[in-house]
């Protein structure tokens, strides 16, 4: 079997994760919500909660762990980004949590998800 694209990869890795977070009782509200200045991957709710989810996904560790390439600068875009999906919604203030959650994809296996909880 053929490894998949990178495209590819990212849309199995938020597949999986979309499943995780629903599994242990998340709702997911959207997936990957874009703007001019960017993407969430996930946006999740737990309760009155809502959880902004980054999701990483990689094939190997070769390069760090997927929760690694969550840099500095990816979580203020992400931290904007959020203000702004936010900003589209009426409604009172809710508590926010950003999160990553990694996805390691093998050949053979189902892919290994690491939920992350306010990860920045």
């Amino acid at each position: 079997m053929a490894r998949p694209d990178t495209r590819d990869l990212g849309r199995l890795g938020e597949d999986a994760a979309a499943s995780f977070l629903t599994a242990i009782g998340l709702d997911v509200l959207a997936r990957n919500w874009r703007s001019r200045h960017g993407e969430i991957d996930l946006v999740a709710a737990d309760g009155t909660t809502v959880i902004f989810v980054e999701v990483k996904t990689r094939s190997g560790t070769a390069f760090g762990t997927p929760a690694e390439a969550v840099t500095p600068a990816k979580a203020a875009r992400l931290h904007r980004l959020a203000g702004l999906w936010l900003a589209e919604r009426s409604g009172p203030w809710v508590p926010v949590r950003f999160d990553i959650v990694e996805v390691l994809v093998a050949d053979g296996v189902e892919p290994r998800i690491t939920h992350l909880p306010g990860a920045f």
